[in-house]
């Protein structure tokens, strides 16, 4: 009986650090923004979130604050490594304040420059043609009628086509879908052929994958849990609250209906202090209230991502 083939195993620590401005929803990279801030998992590291804080803190000389584990990633055929190697990825998301950054080519980068067709709130439509038309090429490619349906559908779901709503949460599952359809340059790896440019910066490694993780990941997180006030600074405008949420989920809010939501689940207070920045009449300021710091859940409603537009 021939014995198994034993491959040597590592275990890489991928951080998905996000910040925020008014607008944009900023991730930090390294390498000229190709790579996530990562590092391997080594003995000296006394648990796998020290040591993903260690290779941060040691990249970019940020400290990590609200942190939480993603996912874990093993593909063979979706990294750049071409040894017998196995690496498996473990990936986190963590929320923080943008702050300066250094080493390693660190830098904050906004994450729709990775997925322009994540952000509908002024959506490209040249860019939504260019996606349709090379994803109806690969339906029409399929060998089988079934196999046609299935990817029709697929599409259909993921990008938000025929009888189907746009979903914002569906940002692996779109990415994983221009993968398959070889659109992205990072297929190339296993095609051999080029991807659709400009379908956004590629990244090395599965990095772009694990930021798309992360993303939906939080998009989805900040219909229940008040996270998005990690991202925030202690004073605040509730119409920079609101515009925060929607760079976040790409999506426009209807005004009074965010407002009503806030008043509802009773998170923030004022301060008693005015914004003198804002154009026109001073705002009022407001903080997150210190009793929903506890990490307490939101009493079952989601956000309102009802559409203005």
């Amino acid at each position: 009986m021939t014995a198994a083939v034993q491959h040597p195993l590592t275990a890489e620590l991928v951080a998905v650090l996000v910040a925020a401005t008014d607008s944009e929803p900023l991730v930090l990279t390294t390498h000229d923004g190709s790579m996530l801030p990562s590092g391997p998992f080594e003995s000296g590291h006394r648990s796998l979130q020290a040591g993903l804080r260690a290779w941060v803190e040691e990249q970019t000389h940020h400290p990590l604050g609200y942190v939480e584990q993603l996912y874990t990633f093993a593909d063979r055929d979706r990294t750049e490594q071409k040894t017998e190697q196995r690496v498996i990825s473990i990936s986190y998301l963590a929320l923080t304040r943008q702050g300066p950054v250094s080493g390693a080519d660190a830098a904050w980068h906004g994450w729709y420059r990775y997925f322009p067709w994540e952000d509908r709130r002024s959506p490209s439509a040249e860019l939504d043609a260019l996606i349709a038309g090379a994803l109806c090429e690969w339906v029409s490619s399929a060998s089988e009628p079934a196999l046609k349906r299935a990817r029709q559908q697929r599409v259909d779901l993921c990008f938000g086509l025929g009888s189907r709503s746009w979903n914002e949460e569906l940002v692996l599952q779109r990415y994983e879908l221009l993968f398959e359809a070889g659109l992205v340059e990072e297929a190339a790896r296993r095609t051999g052929r080029p991807g659709l440019s400009p379908l956004g910066q590629p990244m090395r490694h599965d990095h772009r994958r694990i930021l798309a993780t992360g993303i939906a990941r939080l998009r989805a997180k900040i219909k229940y849990r008040p996270v998005v006030f990690e991202l925030m600074p202690p004073a605040f405008t509730l119409l920079q609250l609101q515009q925060v949420v929607e760079a976040l989920s790409g999506r426009y809010l209807h005004k009074q209906n965010f407002r009503r939501f806030i008043e509802q689940q009773q998170l923030v207070e004022e301060t008693g202090a005015l914004s003198t920045e804002t154009p026109g009449r001073p705002a009022k300021l407001f903080r997150f209230r210190g009793d929903v710091l506890l990490e307490r859940a939101l009493s079952g409603t989601k956000l309102p991502l009802a559409r203005s537009n």
